[in-house]
């Protein structure tokens, strides 16, 4: 039996986000399904990450095991069989013990704003037709990666051991008529770039302080947490991995 890691990316759109729920569509009901029928045996796959209901994703990463040698071929035969919104981009062999989850080192978001009415972003990012102070955006990214305990932009009923995360990055980037949030860790909480957004905004907006963003973090307490912000504005745009996942070649 040999693990492989897959490489995929989805508009999130209609799908009830990443994980498999019943009664609902998702992206990785889609994928086993279509990697069943074509492995001709039941296949399981893990992700790096369960992105919520609408979230996009640049690359997920998931892996799943099988018992034969895969190459190339399936990931034209995969991208034939599924809808327009899932494309597989890359597959190869990884350790036994390697974990699409438990083994990424880092992942990176990008949550993108535009302000200039653009039919061809609706699906894509969140129409914010308001002035906003660029550089107390900046400031509150720049606070943000001073900080590890998030449990103010964690969703009620997650189930963590712990609120910690290590950000290595956290920016804003405007181009062209967009503002793009940038922020990566070696790990994220549910709603957690989605509130630190929607937080950050009512900041820019002048609605609260940069020393109240600061109490906010600090409070521990989502319930002083915004996340007003809707998902189609989110991407999971990257997960990184050390070397020690490749099988060694003798």
């Amino acid at each position: 039996m040999g693990r492989y890691f897959m490489e995929i990316a989805y508009k999130g759109t209609r799908y009830a986000g990443f994980q498999r729920q019943k009664n609902a569509l998702t992206v990785q009901q889609v994928i086993e399904d279509a990697l069943s029928v074509l492995c001709k045996q039941p296949i399981t796959i893990m992700g790096s990450s369960r992105t919520d209901t609408g979230v996009h994703a640049k690359k997920n990463v998931v892996h799943f095991d099988i018992d034969f040698l895969v190459d190339t071929h399936l990931i034209y035969q995969l991208n034939a069989l599924l809808p327009h919104d899932i494309a597989i981009n890359r597959i190869y062999p990884v350790k036994e013990k390697a974990h699409a989850r438990f083994s990424a080192l880092s992942r990176k978001y990008e949550y993108v704003i535009y302000f200039q009415k653009d039919p061809f972003l609706k699906d894509f990012g969140y129409y914010f037709p308001y002035a906003l102070d660029r550089e107390l955006l900046q400031s509150c990214a720049e606070i943000i990666a001073t900080y590890q305990d998030f449990k103010a932009f964690s969703k009620r009923k997650t189930q963590v051991k712990t609120f910690i995360c290590h950000i290595e990055e956290s920016r804003w980037e405007e181009k062209e008529h967009r503002l793009i949030f940038h922020v990566r860790a070696n790990r994220f909480l549910r709603g957690m770039v989605r509130g630190l957004v929607a937080t950050q905004l009512k900041v820019a907006r002048g609605k609260i302080s940069i020393d109240q963003f600061r109490e906010i973090i600090e409070s521990r307490d989502n319930r002083k947490a915004s996340f007003a912000v809707p998902p189609e504005g989110l991407y999971l745009c990257d997960v990184v991995y050390d070397n020690t996942i490749f099988p060694d070649i003798s």
